[in-house]
């Protein structure tokens, strides 16, 4: 079987490093990353990956705008999206689930619980 393949769009390198670092160690999922919702889309296209997990506050454009363009574009359109929020109240959850979004994760995370929060939202095995 080969490794899940998941895109990280923040813009913050931290949380990029972190997340990249917990799931290719924890999970051994290949990682790719993205610091803006523009050259997310770009990789999200020609990368195809199995995941995306977005960031909703971002400079320029933010995460659902970015997940309308996933959306939008047939190539993108089927890659399921959990979003990482610092909002995570039943009625953010609510809204982003009413989307299409699979799931969000609070920010700041547990790093060596999110693997499987993301396991779990989509339904992969560890």
């Amino acid at each position: 079987m080969t490794a899940k393949r998941v895109l990280v769009i923040d813009n913050e390198e931290y949380i990029r490093e972190v997340a990249q670092i917990c799931l290719e160690t924890v999970a051994g999922w290949e990682i790719l990353t993205a610091a803006d919702g523009r050259s997310g889309l770009v990789l999200a296209q020609s990368e195809q990956p199995d995941a995306i997990l977005l960031d909703v506050m971002m400079p320029d454009m933010d995460g659902p705008t970015t997940f309308q363009h996933l959306q939008a574009n047939a190539a993108t359109a089927y890659i399921p999206v959990i979003l990482l929020t610092a909002k995570v109240q039943a009625s953010d959850r609510r809204r982003y689930a009413s989307m299409g979004m699979k799931a969000a994760i609070a920010k700041p995370f547990d790093p060596l619980q999110l693997a499987s929060l993301v396991a779990e939202a989509l339904g992969w095995s560890l």
